[in-house]
């Protein structure tokens, strides 16, 4: 059966403030076949620019950062003719190494990449060894650097990732696969992680590492809400569109109710807008939407 993405529907309940910003989505276009070392494209049909620009309608986001898929490692060109098709909405999270060139760098950045990943995880370009080479860069040029990584094993990194210089995010909840509590070991390094004053912490695809499973992810959301509590000022959010470990119509998220989910986890307007629209804006560098 064909994996088909809704993009259109019931609206989510809780109303995105204006200026939104998805931190966390993917897309492709024809052309860009899967580089070796990755999995391969997502299943179904492509899920391109246009594609988003109707969920983004649906959910209500006004801007976006596309973020390097692993189906193309280090090759970027499929992200830079996606940054191009979306125009001055999109932002770019790249995959570079200590082997991209200062033309490549350019060139990244003249296509409004401001960011660039590590992903320790099978398929994953750049992994954690190369964290600190990745980290001179980003803080070179001013950029971010989006960090994954099973966070079962936080402590274990701890001191690396404290001594990151460049504003950085740790991704997709902190991916806890081996489940957390918020008075968990796990829970205590990230939150020492955002004290130290360059860590952002990411709400995104709470269904890959929740242990109590949709609709409510009620495990994710426990941590979620005290993180928020704790750091407010330190809270983005991304949609995870489309939901690339999606390989069956019944594994893909309902994402209107999804959304809800997640923005009930912050606790009212204001805070919404905060994690929605203020913090983004300084964790990636963006101008105020009117100011665009």
């Amino acid at each position: 059966m064909t994996l088909v993405r809704p993009l259109t529907g019931n609206k989510p309940k809780i109303t995105l403030p204006k200026g939104t910003v998805d931190t966390q989505m993917h897309a492709y276009l024809p052309g860009f076949p899967s580089v070796e070392g990755g999995p391969g494209l997502p299943v179904g049909d492509l899920p391109t620019p246009d594609q988003y620009r109707q969920f983004m309608d649906w959910i209500g986001i006004d801007r976006v950062i596309v973020t390097q898929g692993n189906a193309h490692q280090f090759d970027n060109a499929n992200l830079i003719a996606c940054l191009e098709a979306f125009g001055q909405i999109a932002h770019g999270i790249a995959s570079v190494d200590a082997r991209t060139t200062e033309a490549e760098l350019d060139a990244l950045a003249g296509a409004r990449v401001v960011g660039v990943r590590v992903m320790d995880l099978p398929g994953g370009a750049a992994g954690l060894d190369k964290l600190e080479e990745i980290d001179a860069i980003a803080y070179a040029r001013g950029w971010m650097v989006a960090v994954q990584f099973d966070g079962s094993n936080i402590l274990d990194h701890e001191t690396k990732l404290s001594k990151i210089r460049s504003r950085w995010v740790l991704d997709h909840h902190g991916k806890f696969f081996c489940g957390v509590t918020p008075e968990g070991p796990q829970v205590a390094a990230t939150r020492r992680l955002i004290d130290g004053g360059h860590c952002w912490f990411k709400f995104a695809g709470a269904y890959e590492s929740s242990k109590s499973g949709a609709p409510d992810y009620t495990d994710v959301g426990a941590v979620a809400r005290l993180l928020v509590a704790h750091a407010p000022e330190r809270i983005v959010w991304g949609s995870n569109w489309p939901h690339n470990l999606a390989r069956m119509q019944a594994d893909y998220p309902d994402d209107a109710q999804l959304t809800d989910t997640v923005l009930s986890w912050l606790a009212d307007d204001a805070a919404r807008k905060r994690a929605l629209v203020d913090n983004p804006e300084e964790l990636f560098g963006l101008r105020p939407l009117e100011a665009t």
